[in-house]
């Protein structure tokens, strides 16, 4: 039986690729920093080891035995309150848990990128082998590509094996969160504005499978974005309001008032000490939008996509039964 090691199990990628791993008879072992992550790990049927991905001791201890690591963990969110935070965990952490994976004697190490951190130029399509286009959009952004730089350095000083998997918008059962939250805000009526942008999408079960298979086919150092489906935004709340059998749909409004509307929005959350819900770099990306081509995942590692129909049925299917949406009722 395989024992594997999963950092970030208590999230909704992490808890999904546990089950999975589980299904499949596979010995899992999940770190967890705090009593409710282990709680959640636990009760998706996985060994709990305490500890923090800033802990290489307690990676490494973690890891022993171990054949596989998947490095799922990270603070994955725009208009982070803490950027230095953000950055610390997301790249510092990816590096210790690469050496110590290496310390432990892993196999392999799988690590959760992001189709952000491609960087591709605005108007074109992301692929793998992308230039980057030398900016960056989000603090978000810079952590997950200096991440996969991180990630390299330490694999290279060790002789590590090393497979990156970079999700697009990740969407399905259990996403409340991000793009999710927008989706159920438009389809509850409390959406009435939004920014023209380009979307791509990857369903949870199809992000899961690709981590699998990234680790049994993947070829050491190499990228594998997991997309399957993109949309202009008219067309994604088009389509989800048909399946919801919802009415009405957002105005669209001109970049410079989006922009205009995230400073003060922005400035106002200083004053108040709050999150802001809207921020400039949330806004520029989406502006900048996002067209990424999966195609390598599935002529490589075999993976086959879900409709975007099917991922959106079950997101709002889910979303409806959580009680998430109290203003408006499917059809």
């Amino acid at each position: 039986m395989t024992r594997t090691l999963v950092t970030g199990g208590s999230g909704l990628i992490g808890g999904a690729l546990i089950a999975e791993l589980i299904a499949n008879r596979q010995e899992v072992v999940a770190l967890a920093r705090s009593d409710q992550a282990a709680q959640a790990v636990r009760a998706r049927g996985a060994q709990v080891a305490r500890g923090d991905v800033s802990d290489q001791r307690a990676v490494s201890d973690a890891a022993q035995g171990c054949e596989l690591v998947y490095h799922v963990a990270g603070i994955n969110t725009l208009c982070a309150p803490d950027p230095a935070l953000m950055l610390r965990t997301n790249v510092d952490g990816a590096a210790i848990v690469t050496r110590a994976a290496a310390q432990a004697g892993v196999r392999r190490l799988i690590h959760t990128s992001s189709a952000a951190a491609v960087g591709e130029a605005q108007g074109t399509v992301g692929r793998e082998d992308s230039p980057h286009r030398g900016s960056y959009l989000s603090v978000y952004e810079r952590s997950k590509h200096l991440s996969e730089r991180a990630v390299l350095d330490a694999a290279r000083a060790t002789d590590l094996d090393v497979v990156f998997v970079n999700p697009a918008s990740v969407q399905g059962p259990g996403r409340a969160s991000g793009t999710g939250k927008l989706l159920i805000a438009f389809l509850d009526g409390r959406l009435r504005v939004f920014i023209d942008t380009t979307i791509s999408i990857v369903d949870l079960s199809d992000c899961v499978q690709g981590h699998v298979l990234a680790a049994e086919r993947g070829a050491p150092g190499a990228r594998y974005l997991l997309c399957g489906a993109t949309l202009a935004i008219t067309e994604a709340f088009e389509l989800a309001r048909r399946i919801a059998g919802v009415s009405g749909r957002p105005l669209v409004v001109p970049p410079a008032v989006a922009r205009g509307g995230a400073v003060i929005v922005e400035l106002g959350a200083r004053l108040l000490r709050r999150t802001p819900p809207i921020c400039r770099e949330m806004v520029e990306t989406m502006l900048h939008g996002h067209r990424y081509d999966g195609s390598r995942a599935a002529r490589e590692l075999g993976l086959t996509y879900t409709p975007v129909e099917e991922t959106l049925r079950r997101t709002i299917d889910w979303a409806a039964a959580q009680g998430l949406m109290h203003n408006r009722s499917r059809a």
